[in-house]
């Protein structure tokens, strides 16, 4: 199991940052409480998954480096940077198979380490330790999002950047963007196998964007992708800094924030119907890729939308095979550890159920209890109501149940 391994992370902060437009390297301005580097070696000092941090620091700012992270005891050496990304990353990896002290040279050993920009502080546990997971699993994982714009590509031949005096690169084709992710970092590797893979790369003189690339290209393993997250963004220019800290005040100063979600799933015959975690007696069940608790995904929906992270759909795709037949309940408890990450508790939920049959009623407060328990609650905070359609749509011919939620976040003191 990757929580057996050893990991390292190695933290790239080696650039100097000068599309940033600072003084000196951008990982030394401050966002928030602390500057940048501090902060995002602080969410790998707290995790319980790595071991050891390197840290790749620019030339000339090593004494710098050094004073910002003096604190973290997880910190084991600092590696001077390159002239570019891939050299410098190749520097920290070749770094990490040894450490020389008083002649006799000892082996960190690391079986996994995750390679991460400095420039990223909003990275969460929730990353980290999915791209463990899929690390140990293939040998190569890169945190994703999904991309959300149009992409067009254009055909070289006819100019250069759009918006160039004169120049009007003509559209080649517009791919389906249901198949394009942005790629995040920390990125996890077996460490032998990524540590050949830059060898050969630097051979060949290869200079790569990221380190998923370089596995692709050149490791013995299969590249994956897990779940990422916009709000881990990278800071590259001084406009991204002010709205990463606006966005991140927004979030740590707003008293409440809420959201809603409305579910549906069809019923269906040889399956059990599960509402609010609590299996209910009756001829049809929901169908759908997990147990279709649909008062639960409605629930859900309601709080990663007060959250602004989307919803069930982006968070646990279907198409992801570990979420077949799983409980909701389980991804509801996942749902919460993002609430609690996030400096919010749940201050109420309000539910409606909408079915002709079967009447909900002898299975509401066992339904409350259940959810009350899973949110961390008290059952006086939980609200669920139930209602039909007095036989219209899909509700009244009884062909499937539909759920709606409000979900209030307050901001924990």
């Amino acid at each position: 199991m990757y929580k057996e391994k050893k990991v390292a992370a190695l933290i790239a902060a080696g650039g100097s940052g000068s599309r940033f437009g600072a003084d000196s390297p951008k990982q030394f301005c401050r966002t928030g409480a602390e500057p940048m580097l501090a902060a995002t070696v602080r969410v790998f000092e707290n995790s319980p998954l790595v071991d050891d941090i390197f840290i790749i620091y620019a030339p000339g700012y090593e004494e710098e480096t050094r004073r910002l992270t003096a604190g973290f005891t997880k910190v084991r050496g600092f590696v001077s940077g390159g002239a570019t990304r891939p050299q410098s990353v190749r520097n920290g990896l070749e770094a990490l198979t040894k450490k020389t002290k008083k002649g006799t040279v000892h082996f960190w050993s690391a079986d996994i380490v995750l390679i991460h920009d400095a420039a990223r502080p909003f990275v969460s546990d929730s990353i980290i330790e999915d791209v463990l997971r899929g690390a140990e699993a293939t040998g190569a994982a890169v945190p994703c999002v999904p991309v959300t714009d149009t992409l067009y590509k254009v055909d070289e031949r006819t100019g250069g950047s759009a918006g160039t005096a004169g120049e009007f690169p003509e559209v080649y084709r517009i791919p389906e963007r249901k198949w394009f992710y942005a790629a995040q970092t920390p990125q996890g590797f077996d460490f032998d196998m990524i540590l050949a893979a830059h060898r050969k790369a630097a051979a060949d003189g290869y200079e790569a964007t990221d380190d998923g690339s370089v596995a692709l290209r050149y490791g013995a393993a299969r590249v994956v992708i897990t779940q990422g997250d916009p709000a881990n963004r990278k800071i590259t220019f001084a406009a991204d800094l002010e709205n990463a800290e606006r966005g991140d005040d927004t979030k740590k100063n707003v008293p409440f924030v809420s959201g809603t979600g409305f579910d549906v799933h069809a019923l269906a015959e040889g399956r059990e119907l599960i509402l609010g975690g609590v299996p209910i007696p009756f001829e049809k069940g929901l169908l759908g890729h997990s147990d279709a608790d649909v008062l639960t995904h409605a629930l859900m929906d309601a709080l990663l939308g007060a959250l602004a992270l989307g919803d069930i759909g982006t968070v646990f795709p279907d198409t992801d095979e570990r979420y077949r037949g799983i409980s909701s309940m389980t991804l509801l408890a996942e749902v919460m550890r993002l609430v609690r990450e996030r400096g919010y508790a749940v201050a109420n939920a309000d539910m409606t159920i909408i079915a002709e049959r079967p009447k909900m009623g002898p299975y509401r407060d066992e339904i409350i209890a259940s959810l009350a328990a899973a949110l961390g609650v008290d059952a006086a905070r939980v609200s669920v109501k139930a209602t039909t359609t007095e036989g219209l749509g899909f509700a009244g011919r009884e062909e499937g149940i539909g759920a709606q939620a409000v979900a209030l976040l307050k901001l924990v003191e």
